[in-house]
């Protein structure tokens, strides 16, 4: 499911607008997603995610990149074997299709804050 297009407060996904930070994963788009602790991204944060157990997770910390991952996240992640990439969100977009393109056999999820 690619990414069509990017910009502040915005995402279009399969022909889909989304205003709100979401999730994707395979054919699944989870919209509205919120973190507990504002622009600090934490184990739980990340539930709907690491429960489908993806290769890989391409973070996009928003426009200006102010959503950080901590070191706990980094180390759960780790632990499930789960591969991460973080970036401003534009970037993280564009890593995310470049991978969905070149990996069909990962299987590849994103979480996306579209502001700031």
């Amino acid at each position: 499911m690619l990414i069509e297009s990017y910009t502040f407060g915005r995402m279009v996904v399969a022909g889909e607008e989304y205003r709100d930070d979401l999730m994707i994963y395979e054919k699944e788009v989870n919209s509205g997603w919120v973190r507990k602790r504002g622009h600090k991204l934490h184990p739980e944060d990340l539930t709907w995610i690491t429960g489908k157990e993806p290769d890989l997770l391409v973070v996009g910390t928003g426009s200006s990149g102010r959503m950080k991952v901590t070191d706990k996240t980094r180390n759960h992640l780790s632990g499930k074997g789960i591969d991460l990439w973080i970036g401003e969100t534009k970037e993280a977009a564009d890593y995310f299709n470049t991978r969905l393109e070149e990996e069909s056999e990962k299987q590849i999820a994103g979480a996306f804050h579209l502001t700031c």
